[in-house]
């Protein structure tokens, strides 16, 4: 009896032991070389790539806009300095040089018979202008070509004067016949501004280095999702609700030329930061003016829409992304 009390301690000690071994390697996860992979961030979508033409009315930022890439992205692929001149007709690249095999389009080919005057050049804009804001008209059909220099015509030419924020004007020669040219009436300025804008206050939110405040005071409709084909917020409302600035910037865009939009209003408030303002009834800023958070920049409406009401965007480096990450909780 006294020798079999070694032996069963003995076997203990090795069951012990044997069990502590069997739970030491259940422990142990053998991975394979190079099956680890860290998460990466996530990444803006490529380029839509092809190439669009300059249409009247169209503005750098409203191109880049329809196209969602960055307006010094766009500027940069078509070698297009401030302040961001285009024409109609004009080809652009939506994608890097190394992307597409699409290339910028040539220089016009000049005939060997010059013209009868010298083809008129824009002036350049004045000092402070904002770059890009200037939508392009008829007059601005194509870059001015090279021209072998001749005598100048004795008459007294016109020359349409490019300035930022509004279109260049073509003025026809007077008639040959002297006569007292005929006056007409100016035409109306689309939706003046105020001499003094009316700002309102309301609760904001600082994002992004941006201080933001909500566009109209309706109730939210519809929430954002990166699947639209135009990704952004609705806020409900009647005609003729005020529609306000989110935040400080520069009018871009003011205008209706892009589809689905209806009467659209696009403010720049950094080179990264823009914000969008569709379906209004009518647009009461002009391309290149500042505002201020809380103006009214328009009046709401149901422009391209079934209902009366806001379609509101922001966009981050030309990319949509989710205004209520941006707005104050409402």
């Amino acid at each position: 009896m006294t020798r079999a009390l070694p032996l069963a301690a003995t076997l203990a000690a090795v069951l012990v032991l044997s069990g502590c071994g069997i739970e030491r390697s259940s422990v142990v996860v053998t991975r394979s070389p190079g099956s680890y992979q860290p998460a990466r961030a996530a990444t803006p979508p490529p380029p839509p790539g092809g190439s669009y033409r300059v249409s009247k009315g169209d503005t750098l930022y409203s191109i880049a806009f329809r196209n969602k890439v960055d307006f010094r992205d766009l500027a940069s692929w078509n070698g297009i300095a401030s302040p961001y001149t285009i024409w109609p007709g004009q080809e652009l690249r939506l994608s890097p040089p190394g992307r597409a095999s699409h290339t910028a389009t040539p220089a016009p080919v000049v005939a060997a018979t010059p013209p009868p005057s010298p083809a008129p050049h824009a002036a350049p804009p004045p000092a402070g202008a904002q770059p890009g804001f200037a939508p392009v008209t008829e007059a601005e059909s194509a870059p001015p070509p090279a021209v072998v220099s001749a005598p100048a015509p004795a008459t007294t030419t016109n020359t349409p004067v490019v300035v930022a924020g509004k279109p260049a004007e073509s003025v026809v020669p007077p008639p040959a016949a002297p006569s007292a040219p005929a006056t007409q009436p100016p035409p109306p300025v689309e939706n003046p501004p105020a001499s003094t804008p009316i700002v309102a206050s309301g609760a904001t939110r600082s994002a992004g280095g941006i201080t933001w405040r909500w566009p109209a005071d309706g109730a939210l409709i519809k929430k954002f999702s990166s699947g639209d084909a135009i990704p952004g917020i609705e806020v409900g409302g009647k005609a003729g609700d005020p529609i306000r600035a989110a935040a400080d910037g520069v009018v871009v865009y003011s205008g209706n030329g892009l589809v689905g939009y209806g009467e659209l209003v696009i403010i720049k408030h950094s080179d990264s930061f823009l914000s969008a303002y569709g379906h209004n009834r009518k647009r009461l800023v002009k391309e290149g003016e500042k505002v201020k958070a809380g103006q009214t920049v328009a009046e709401m409406g149901s422009s391209g829409a079934t209902r009366d009401e806001l379609q509101f965007q922001i966009r981050r480096d030309g990319n949509p992304v989710d205004p209520l990450q941006y707005l104050p909780p409402k």
